[in-house]
C-alpha cells in the first residue's frame, strides 16, 4: 500500500474511532477548522485531552503528508509508528467518553 493510502486510512481509522462515539455530531475531517468545528459543537473544549489527541494526530498526519513525495526515512517510518500509538491513545479516550454516557 502507498503512503497516500496508509494516510488516508490512518485518517478514516480516526474518523470512525471518534464517530462510533455517540457524541451529538460526527467529525468530517482533521483540519484545524473541522476540529474547531466539532469541539465546540460537542462541548469539547481545548483544554479536553480528546482535542489535544486529535490535535497532535492531525499534525502527525499533515508532517506525512509533506514527506510522503520523498524516500520513505526512518523518520518517517518512526512517525508512522507513532501515529497508530495515537490512535490507540485516542480510542481508549473515545471509550472513556462512550462509557461515562
Amino acid at each position: 500500500m502507498s503512503e497516500f493510502q496508509n494516510r488516508i486510512e490512518a485518517q478514516r481509522q480516526v474518523l470512525a474511532i471518534v464517530n462510533t462515539s455517540g457524541l451529538r455530531v460526527e467529525l468530517l475531517g482533521l483540519s484545524a477548522k473541522s476540529l474547531e468545528r466539532w469541539a465546540s459543537a460537542n462541548f469539547v473544549t481545548k483544554d479536553d485531552a480528546i482535542f489535544g489527541k486529535l490535535t497532535e494526530i492531525s499534525g502527525s498526519l499533515f508532517f506525512l503528508a509533506t514527506k510522503s513525495q520523498e524516500q520513505i526515512t526512518e523518520d518517517y517510518s518512526l512517525l508512522s509508528h507513532k501515529v497508530s500509538a495515537l490512535m490507540n491513545e485516542l480510542r481508549d479516550l473515545m471509550c472513556n467518553v462512550v462509557e461515562s454516557r
